[in-house]
């Protein structure tokens, strides 16, 4: 019950569940002292198989004995799922208390609910900083929240279809508007994979790069 309540609280921070900006994160985070410049992290963009791509990746390195944190969006069954630390998923207690200090630092600031999430992904996977972070980009990479990175071990680029629509201009609803928009501001990555159902999407890909 407290967690819901807090989850309640947070929801009202800011009157759009979507609002494509990365202003506010940066700001939280700016706040909690930049947790997420000291990161290991793998970015996994695209539009179809980005949890499969993740599990994957988690298999691989638990058999080669690498801890890792792992955030994704949305939850199947509850947002302990979002959270994993040290190949575990957050408790009720541990992701109240979270959360709790998380909203007590943003002291009230607008913040949309993805983005404050993720502000708190960040911070704690801060604790398991020799971990691997395995982390998920969630509408359009370009704006999304977790876009904050300085460095990036990797970027994998899974399949790339017509997906959320909506949020584009009527002219400008096509592939390469959303190829555009989520691999224009990958983070510098010596590695950078992808691999696409099309060739003309991986050709446009290769430009964007």
């Amino acid at each position: 019950m407290k967690l819901q309540k807090i989850l309640n609280r947070i929801q009202k921070l800011h009157p759009k569940e979507i609002d494509l900006s990365l202003n506010r994160i940066k700001k939280l985070c700016k706040k909690l002292g930049n947790p997420q410049e000291n990161l290991k992290c793998i970015s996994i963009v695209g539009t179809n198989g980005k949890y499969s791509t993740i599990q994957a990746l988690r298999a691989i390195l638990k058999q080669a004995n690498i801890n890792c944190n792992i955030y994704t969006s949305p939850h199947l069954q509850k947002i302990n799922e979002r959270f994993i630390f040290n190949n575990r998923e957050i408790s009720d207690k541990n992701l109240s208390k979270l959360l709790n200090e998380v909203e007590e630092v943003n002291n009230g600031d607008s913040i949309t609910y993805f983005e404050i999430l993720t502000a708190a992904f960040f911070y704690n996977a801060k604790k398991f900083n020799k971990n691997i972070n395995l982390i998920e980009s969630g509408l359009f990479h370009r704006f999304d929240a977790t876009n904050i990175l300085k460095k990036n071990l990797a970027s994998i680029v899974t399949s790339i279809g017509l997906d959320h629509l909506d949020w584009l201009p009527k002219n400008e609803r096509s592939i390469k508007k959303i190829v555009n928009e989520k691999t224009s501001s990958l983070l510098n990555s010596k590695i950078i994979i992808s691999r696409q159902n099309s060739k003309e999407t991986l050709n446009i890909i290769k430009k964007t790069l």
